[in-house]
């Protein structure tokens, strides 16, 4: 399989935050026109419980100590960080998936900057326990919450809101799968409902220092398995693979210094999933070298070009990029999608030799070549592995 460079930006992107086993062995034509064995296989194992998870990549999910010595954040001091401790561990006091965790973090980031805030306008709420005072409306605590989300004395109960927010949380709508933005806004209902994504990334990161490397993890049949999005789960980091399989083809190689992501074999026909969620900012056939657009037809090695392809805008800059489709993509351009929702099918259009999946992960909004980065630590990092064939 030979997989493009990239498409050429042939006309400008506005970019904005927004924010699934085979087995066996498939032999397939590689992106430099050999031949490489793709193992496609689960994990290597059945995921045990959280007190097991080590040897996953993550350590073990623990429950959340607020009364000892907690992890230093270079964004915040320590209050800040034992109200995310508390906020974390009502989460897992009340059952909700780790996932919860990470959007309620986010959202007391952005709402108060994780800071138990009282306010001139609920004058008692100046003579009980606070850490500042906000000045929106009559807004109190970590989510800023107002007269009906229960007393002032309530409201200023880190553990009281973190409850209420979990509570309107878990009845939203295919919560765990929506973009963090979405999920926020229906249970805040903000005046910024876009400014809550720029957390997600930390407030990930804040869950994996204080609950053992919980934002790597789902929840299967009430454990909390890591590493498993492979399997077409969502990570609470709110990724998944956009596909199960291994990595032939890697990033960036001495022998292919200009491939500028990882190809995945499968079938031709295999689903392809959108690895978080996001917005599409491309859905579409990728001229060829000689500028011909003949992408529903199987490529060719020095083609160029990705065929059918899809560019997916998430949270925090980051694009992700689907290549070599059978046919015409199933999104459209502005289009939201959740984690995991179907974006297209594996084929061979483009720059190709043989079905597969070419990869990209692009940094700050950038999708030149300039902006790809390896997605196999990548995705590691937010417990949605790609397998590198052995």
């Amino acid at each position: 399989m030979t997989a493009s460079r990239g498409p050429a930006l042939r006309r400008p992107v506005r970019v904005g935050v927004i924010a699934t086993m085979l087995t066996g062995v498939l032999l397939l034509l590689c992106c430099t026109g050999g031949t490489a064995a793709f193992f496609l296989s689960g994990l290597g194992g059945d995921a045990e419980d959280g007190d097991n998870l080590a040897g996953w990549g993550c350590g073990p999910v623990r429950p959340v100590d607020i009364v000892g010595e907690l992890p230093r954040f270079a964004e915040y001091g320590d209050a800040q960080v034992r109200n995310a401790a508390i906020i974390i561990k009502v989460g897992q006091d009340m059952g909700v998936p780790s996932r919860g965790w990470v959007i309620a973090l986010a959202t007391a980031m952005q709402e108060s900057a994780l800071r138990n805030l009282a306010n001139r306008a609920e004058p008692e709420s100046l003579s009980l326990p606070n850490e500042g005072v906000g000045a929106d409306h009559d807004s109190l605590g970590l989510f800023q919450q107002r007269p009906g989300w229960g007393s002032v004395a309530e409201r200023l109960t880190p553990s009281y809101a973190a409850r209420k927010f979990y509570e309107k949380l878990v009845k939203v709508r295919s919560w765990q799968r929506r973009p963090l933005t979405v999920v926020a806004q229906q249970v805040q209902v903000s005046a910024y409902p876009d400014a809550y994504a720029k957390h997600e990334e930390l407030a990930s990161k804040l869950v994996n220092a204080l609950a053992g490397g919980a934002a790597r993890t789902v929840e299967i049949n009430g454990k909390a398995v890591c590493d498993a999005a492979e399997r077409g789960e969502i990570a609470a980091s709110g990724w998944t693979a956009p596909m199960p399989g291994d990595v032939g083809s890697g990033f960036r190689t001495a022998s292919r210094p200009s491939h500028h992501g990882v190809d995945i074999g499968a079938a031709k026909g295999t689903e392809i999933r959108a690895a978080a969620a996001g917005r599409v900012l491309v859905a579409d056939c990728d001229p060829d070298n000689r500028n011909r657009r003949d992408c529903n037809v199987d490529g060719y090695p020095d083609k160029g070009g990705c065929g059918w392809y899809v560019d997916l805008l998430h949270a925090g800059g980051y694009i992700t990029r689907y290549c070599h489709m059978v046919v015409q993509p199933r999104v459209t351009v502005h289009q939201i999608v959740a984690a995991g929702d179907v974006i297209g099918q594996v084929g061979s259009s483009g720059n190709s030799s043989g079905p597969h999946l070419h990869f990209e992960v692009h940094e700050r909004n950038n999708r030149k070549s300039s902006g790809a980065v390896d997605p196999v630590p990548f995705m590691r990092e937010r417990g949605a592995p790609l397998r590198a064939a052995e």
